[in-house]
């Protein structure tokens, strides 16, 4: 038996993930849709397993796997999304996740993700393998930059200048908080889970130029 942590701002999933681990034999010690929320208790409840989606409202799973490599908490997380954009795959995988299992998956399929992961194995499907090659091989494309508004497209220019929210926002019109919502929401778009990872993805996408200050 494992004690596993969910993470998924649809209550209704929670309470069918729930039922699916606990016949498996696992036991669920905590849930959250918030990302702030959900690493407050993973240091205090110390789950062995991490079931987490990467679209949370204004927030992204992204940034909780951020904050669990930076705090290098041990917590075996396996992400369980929608999500099967190859970029999504590969970031998950840089920041630490060892399971990447879609939501179109069988439960069977997914204790026995959790069974790999308990092990220390990582446990990608045939689909979701493929994915992970294609988003470790392929450059940071025009399909990430057009799913972005011409807003967005702003937002990002200015952080990667180092621009404060205050400052983008003071430029824009906009209060801190729009500015925090619009860059946590284009960072889930695009795939990328800090600044530097933002970066590059506007140097590949042309965005700005490698040679800026």
């Amino acid at each position: 038996m494992s004690d596993v942590y969910l993470v998924d701002d649809h209550a209704m999933l929670r309470d069918g993930l729930r039922a699916v681990l606990e016949v498996g034999g696992h036991r669920v010690v905590g849930e959250s849709a918030d990302p702030t929320q959900a690493l407050a208790e993973i240091q205090r409840l110390a789950p062995t397993v991490l079931l987490l989606d990467l679209h949370l409202g204004e927030h992204s799973g992204f940034e909780l796997l951020t904050q669990l490599q930076r705090r290098q908490l041990t917590v075996r997380t396996i992400v369980l999304t929608m999500s099967a954009q190859p970029r999504h795959v590969a970031e998950a995988l840089r920041l630490g996740a060892l399971g990447y299992v879609l939501k179109g998956a069988s439960a069977a399929e997914l204790l026995g993700a959790i069974d790999s992961v308990v092990q220390g194995r990582r446990h990608l499907g045939g689909e979701v393998a493929d994915l992970a090659v294609q988003g470790l091989t392929a450059r940071e494309g025009h399909e990430a930059l057009d799913s972005l508004s011409a807003r967005e497209r702003q937002i990002v220019g200015w952080v990667v200048r180092g621009r404060s929210s205050a400052e983008i926002g003071a430029l824009l019109h906009l209060s801190p908080k729009t500015v925090d919502s619009y860059r946590s929401r284009l960072m889930a778009k695009i795939g990328v889970a800090d600044v530097p990872a933002l970066v590059r993805f506007a140097i590949r996408a042309g965005l700005i130029d490698a040679d800026e200050p």
